[in-house]
């Protein structure tokens, strides 16, 4: 994927003396008073706002937050914590400036926060006057918010189009770079891991996957699907029948080259969904009518580590089980600690996998953590995202 990189850019002195306009995403968690609950995606986008500062840019950062109504700021809404967080990291002050559409005062060496650009009217349908407006504040834009990379905005796609330099921020491009190694040029086997509740909301994702990975795991619901599919009992799990014929073309167009959807052969099984529940291994073929399949069982989660283990590329999206309770939380175990002993490039995403991730310690272990929910699932569909289209239009002149 051929885009222009604000690192290249900063190196070759061409960031020196310029207003550099950055797409950053510092959407993060807040509790009842406004206070920052977690802080990853503030502290994974200062690289960039430092970069930038080192190049003797004058640097404006803007984000949203939350869902605020377009033209009707609430105190809710501001970047006021975040400001605060960013100037802790940086070291700095980071003054916050409020109504900047029609213009921002800033010199070279100094960075400011732009408020919530949710705010602004016409941010959410890409308004062209409001694009043109923000294009005008700087020289060079910088995206580097992947979790905002599948939404064409303002401040993700419409500044991008004006604005007299477009490039990709190094978070952003290491997403790129992450993606292409898994997906685009992959070494084999490519096993992918999808899991979740359902198979309606990543069916896309699994009829992608089947026309290019070696093996595909499934977990939670979706693995109660597909062993209904393949006829195996489930008792009361959860499962959506109606989408057997799906499943049953997934596996398929998998088998059809020569690949498979490995199916659980035993599974643990409680009769009740609760932090205290009794768990029972079973073989996959004994699940009595009033169990609930919350988890691969042991000779399942074995043979899965195994195939992880001798992977060249892995991509995890999605538990086997529910790891949230110890009981239920030997399969999602067993795969986080295989991929972390894999000598595969494995890239993961979403919100339940990074949970995963950070309970069983293995940041280090994985090859990239994508920081983008909707975005990193949109890929998996095989879909091109906004925030890459534009940059790479741009990028080709």
């Amino acid at each position: 994927m051929q885009i222009l990189r604000f690192s290249d850019l900063c190196t070759q002195g061409q960031a020196q003396g310029q207003r550099v306009f950055i797409r950053a995403d510092l959407n993060v968690p807040q509790d009842d008073a406004g206070r920052i609950t977690e802080d990853t995606r503030i502290r994974a986008s200062v690289p960039c706002i430092e970069m930038a500062l080192a190049a003797g840019a004058a640097v404006m950062v803007t984000s949203h937050l939350g869902r605020p109504t377009e033209g009707a700021f609430q105190p809710a809404d501001s970047l006021a914590p975040v400001a605060a967080r960013l100037s802790q990291l940086l070291g700095r002050e980071v003054p916050l400036i409020a109504d900047w559409v029609d213009g921002v005062t800033i010199q070279p060496g100094q960075v400011v926060l732009l408020e919530n650009c949710r705010v602004n009217q016409g941010e959410k349908k890409n308004n062209p006057e409001l694009a043109q407006k923000m294009a005008q504040l700087c020289d060079i834009y910088v995206n580097d918010a992947f979790g905002t990379a599948h939404r064409a905005e303002g401040t993700t796609y419409g500044i991008a189009e004006y604005a007299k330099v477009a490039c990709a921020g190094p978070l952003l491009a290491a997403e790129i770079d992450a993606i292409q190694t898994a997906l685009a040029q992959p070494k084999r086997p490519l096993l992918a891991i999808v899991a979740g509740s359902k198979v309606s909301t990543k069916l896309t994702i699994l009829q992608s996957l089947a026309n290019n990975v070696d093996q595909l795991i499934v977990g939670g619901g979706i693995a109660n699907t597909f062993m209904l599919a393949a006829g195996l009992p489930i008792g009361k799990s959860l499962a959506e029948p109606d989408l057997l014929d799906q499943a049953k073309a997934v596996i398929a167009a998998m088998a059809a080259r020569g690949a498979e959807v490995p199916i659980p052969t035993d599974v643990v099984v409680a009769k009740t969904f609760a932090a205290d529940a009794v768990a029972t291994v079973k073989k996959a073929t004994e699940v009595a009518e009033d169990d609930m399949i919350l988890d691969i069982g042991p000779e399942t989660a074995a043979r899965l580590a195994a195939q992880l283990k001798a992977a060249g590329t892995i991509v995890w999206n999605g538990p086997v089980g529910v790891f949230e309770f110890d009981q239920f939380a030997g399969g999602t175990r067993a795969i986080a600690q295989a991929i972390a002993q894999s000598e595969a490039f494995s890239i993961a995403g979403g919100g339940d996998t990074l949970a995963a991730i950070a309970k069983y310690g293995i940041e280090k272990d994985v090859g990239y953590i994508s920081t983008g929910g909707g975005a990193f699932l949109e890929v998996l569909e095989g879909k091109t995202l906004p925030a890459f289209e534009i940059l790479q239009k741009r990028a080709a002149g």
